[in-house]
């Protein structure tokens, strides 16, 4: 049986690839960096690299989808160490979760995105990389945060495309699956919204009356977000629901 580590599999995305693992049949390793009650989870640290190699070893793919709010030590010098380790034993196959239009867009975590896109791709490791746009649950804690003052700013032009995680998960589960492909064909939502009507949205379904205050954010990375670069190009493939219908599920639920 195909033995996959997963890294970040507690977190959003990590543990719908876990789920979707099990359901096809292959043996999933949750690396988790506190003590793990599951039977299948392994303890490690990619901050310090602690644990690494244990959870490496006897790992036929690995699925990188941690990340971290201190995302230097993390998805940088993390990725790096992972990707030793993994070349040390002999990993067939490394899939990285990304972020579409990383390339043109100095945001600084997107910046460190693709640093560790850069790395995966030097290492001799063989590899898939995806990238998705945003995932709902990211929008819907900026609109949350945007919707708590009664004047709620937004800013400007700003547009998202948000796709649903399982989605993302089910894609990558079926990429770690097959043969590694370098860079896989980006994924995202059905459909473009602007950050305003996203806010709308959320505030009807939390019965709320916000008015909106429209702000202009200066510099490139404004000046990026404003021109779509998070946006899914013509070459990429659409998934999933719409951010209504995904609020819709979370009411009901």
């Amino acid at each position: 049986m195909l033995t996959v580590l997963v890294t970040g599999g507690t977190g959003t995305l990590g543990r719908h690839v876990v789920s979707g693992l099990r359901e096809a049949g292959i043996q999933p390793r949750v690396l988790t960096r506190r003590e793990g009650k599951a039977a299948d989870h392994v303890t490690g640290d990619l901050a310090t690299g602690a644990g690494l190699t244990a959870a490496v070893s006897g790992a036929d793919t690995v699925i990188h989808c941690a990340t971290h709010v201190r995302y230097r030590r993390v998805d940088i010098a993390g990725t790096e160490r992972l990707l030793a380790v993994a070349r040390e034993h002999g990993v067939g196959h490394f899939v990285y979760i990304s972020i579409v239009g990383i390339d043109d867009n100095p945001f600084s975590y997107y910046r460190t995105k693709l640093r560790a896109e850069e790395l995966i791709a030097a290492s001799g490791v063989p590899y898939t990389i995806l990238r998705a746009t945003q995932f709902h649950e990211l929008i819907l804690s900026v609109v949350a945060g945007l919707a708590k003052p009664p004047l709620a700013p937004v800013p400007k032009g700003f547009k998202s495309q948000p796709i649903d995680t399982e989605a993302v998960a089910a894609r990558l589960v079926t990429l770690a699956a097959g043969e590694p492909v370098g860079r896989a064909r980006d994924i995202g939502g059905p459909r473009v919204d602007t950050l305003a009507d996203l806010l709308q949205v959320y505030c009807a379904t939390r019965s709320k009356s916000r008015m909106l205050l429209p702000i202009g954010v200066p510099g490139k990375t404004g000046r990026a977000f404003r021109a779509g670069a998070n946006l899914l190009g013509p070459d990429g493939e659409t998934l999933g629901g719409t951010f209504d219908e995904f609020l819709a599920r979370r009411s009901a639920g």
